[in-house]
């Protein structure tokens, strides 16, 4: 299933998760997502679950501070692999704003990207827990580090703000949105939250690029080793 983290509810991800005609996605949103021309041209609108989780509590209790991020999870309700970027990689911080387009290298690395995630995926359907991508209850336990003191905080924080914007107060509701972000700047969900909520599309605007630029050489998306003991392909 998927999961939208979206305070605007279902009228605001609808149109994407549930479209009336398919969506026109142009090329350098594509390069962007990493999508091949095949995999566009056979794109359809899902038919599972697409559940809209308006007060990031998915997100909370599952440990992601960022989107696209998967949790693979087996028959018997155990975690095989912890939340960890799906295949997205950094390649998006090159984008020519102008022409709105990638450099065709990284545009490549990123399809390479999430072709060797959505081959994990598939390995790990195939094989269930014989599979080389399924990770040992230790390796899961080792690779979620569990909140912290300022974690809690921002959390606190949002919750308090979305409690805020259902009742209308929406001017505090902004002050704890974006205390929540002062808080835990690397939670992008907190930071492009309370942008988008000031204006709609703020999100990928102005602020969030200005915010990217002050990441420096630290990455977005957390590299993640794909087998155990870090022997697989780093992504």
């Amino acid at each position: 299933m998927s999961v939208a983290l979206d305070t605007g509810g279902a009228d605001a991800v609808r149109p994407f998760v549930r479209p009336a005609e398919p969506i026109d996605v142009p090329p350098p949103m594509r390069a962007i997502m990493g999508w091949t021309e095949d995999e566009y041209r056979g794109a359809k609108a899902p038919t599972y679950p697409c559940l809209i989780d308006e007060r990031h509590v998915v997100a909370a209790a599952y440990d992601m501070p960022n989107v696209p991020m998967a949790v693979w999870i087996d028959e018997d309700g155990r975690i095989v692999r912890p939340a960890e970027p799906a295949g997205a990689t950094d390649g998006f911080r090159s984008l020519d704003r102008a022409t709105m387009t990638l450099p065709e290298d990284l545009a490549r690395a990123g399809r390479a990207s999430r072709a060797r995630y959505r081959d994990a995926i598939r390995d790990w359907v195939a094989h269930g827990a014989q599979s080389r991508y399924a990770l040992s209850p230790q390796a899961v336990r080792a690779r979620i580090a569990g909140p912290s003191e300022e974690d809690a905080f921002a959390s606190a924080c949002f919750a308090l703000a979305n409690l805020l914007r259902e009742r209308g107060a929406h001017d505090l509701a902004a002050h704890w949105f974006s205390e929540a972000k002062h808080r835990c700047p690397e939670r992008w969900n907190y930071v492009r939250q309370a942008l988008d909520l000031q204006q709609k599309g703020a999100a990928s605007g102005p602020e969030f690029v200005k915010a990217l630029r002050e990441l420096g050489e630290r990455p977005y998306y957390a590299r993640i080793d794909l087998e155990e003991h870090g022997t697989g392909t780093e992504m």
